[in-house]
């Protein structure tokens, strides 16, 4: 089933490796097929990736933009920790633990809408 996208005018939009700008006017369009979605405002950029759920954030968004959890898998475990470590009275449960759960599955885009 095709995903219905309205833009807001210069809103912009990441479909797989490509970035659409809208032009100055609102506009709405399908999009079919397996290419990563996600909404410019809903990314997080290297140099604001500053806390370390940002930085854990900002690898899965690579992981998932990039369809490549094998590469990005290290630096996950370490910002991950580093959570963990931020943390250290959380619980193993909840959004932390779902994603966990689901990125040996390679469903990033599962745990990406757990996470919201």
């Amino acid at each position: 089933m095709p995903l219905r996208v309205e833009l807001k005018p210069f809103e912009r939009i990441v479909v797989g490796e490509s970035v659409i700008i809208n032009s100055g006017s609102r506009t709405s369009f399908l999009i079919d097929g397996e290419a990563a979605i996600l909404r410019e405002r809903d990314t997080v950029t290297a140099e604001t990736a500053n806390t370390p759920a940002k930085r854990l954030y900002f690898c899965i968004q690579m992981m998932y933009l990039k369809n490549d959890i094998a590469r990005h898998w290290a630096s996950y475990l370490g910002f991950l920790a580093g959570l963990r470590q931020a943390v250290p009275g959380a619980p193993a449960t909840g959004s932390i633990q779902s994603i966990i759960m689901f990125l040996p599955a390679h469903s990033i885009r599962r745990s990406r809408k757990r996470e919201s």
